[in-house]
């Protein structure tokens, strides 16, 4: 059981980062770094990005200091590192192969939304997000699909993002709006797209929306992973919120916890129910009692 450093060699921000993590556990690897007044939003999903000034200080705080091969061959054998395919940049084929069943010959919008999802300052929100919203709405219809408002909708349900709750949703809707219906999608199913993507700003379809219910349970998903998975969720999330001090996230985060508690039901169909309810408020629960707001 170790924490392990590899040399400052990843330019950044004028300066060159490190990489620090555990060969055991995120829980070993947070409390190291919470000792060692590392921030949380320095946390990228299976290590902690550390500027060159902090090296020293950390190697005599008791991380081993090791070749960057070692590090990584270390972080595979413990189980922790993030499979590629979960990260944004290998993700654009997977992506315009969903793309291209349900928007054939848009090539122009698809790289526009690629752009999008694929900003420098999404943690979270990204375009691993994206995917794993269309997975789910796969999980949430087999075996028949879909429908293609619902997709569509997933995919401008954060084209717009900058982490401001409530404005991220209506201009990702008008942007909905404005390309679809340049695209030649049918007014109708341009409104229909765009009342959905509203919806994500507070997960509450009304009874018998089954489009929005379909859409808002594979937005919260990932609120019913594994506890490992979960807290790299939410320590993405504070990445996404980096412009906020600790404190004001701490607060802002309990509430929308708290929110996500409260929504009864929290999950709208019966098969994200199935798939994700018990595991969601667990991690829910312990994330809000180890915050301790």
């Amino acid at each position: 059981m170790a924490i392990y450093l590899d040399p400052p060699l990843w330019p950044a921000h004028e300066t060159h980062f490190s990489h620090l993590i555990s060969d055991t556990s995120l829980e070993e690897l947070h409390a190291f770094a919470a000792a060692a007044g590392i921030p949380e939003r320095a946390f990228d999903g299976d290590h902690y990005d550390v500027p060159e000034r902090r090296y020293t200080s950390l190697v005599a705080a008791g991380a081993v200091p090791v070749e960057a091969r070692i590090l990584v061959r270390k972080l595979i054998a413990s189980g922790l590192r993030i499979p590629a395919r979960e990260r944004n940049k290998s993700l654009k084929i997977p992506l315009l192969n969903r793309w291209n069943t349900v928007m054939p010959g848009h090539d122009a919008l698809f790289l526009d939304l690629l752009d999008r999802w694929s900003e420098s300052h999404r943690k979270y929100h990204g375009c691993t997000h994206l995917l794993a919203v269309l997975e789910a709405l796969d999980l949430l219809t087999a075996p028949a699909g879909p429908p293609r408002t619902v997709l569509l909708a997933a995919w401008f349900h954060d084209a717009v993002y900058r982490g401001v709750a409530g404005q991220d949703e209506e201009e990702s809707a008008r942007l909905a709006e404005l390309r679809l219906s340049e695209a030649g999608l049918p007014a109708n199913d341009v409104d229909e797209v765009a009342r959905l993507v509203l919806l994500t700003s507070d997960h509450r379809p009304a009874p018998g929306d089954d489009d929005g219910a379909l859409l808002c349970d594979a937005d919260l998903s990932v609120l019913g992973g594994e506890p490992e998975p979960y807290s790299r969720y939410v320590a993405a999330v504070r990445k996404d919120y980096a412009h906020i001090g600790d404190a004001d996230f701490a607060a802002g985060r309990a509430a929308v916890v708290r929110h996500l508690l409260e929504l009864d039901p929290l999950f709208n169909t019966e098969r994200g129910r199935e798939l994700w309810l018990e595991a969601a408020r667990r991690n829910l629960t312990d994330e809000l009692q180890a915050s301790g707001h």
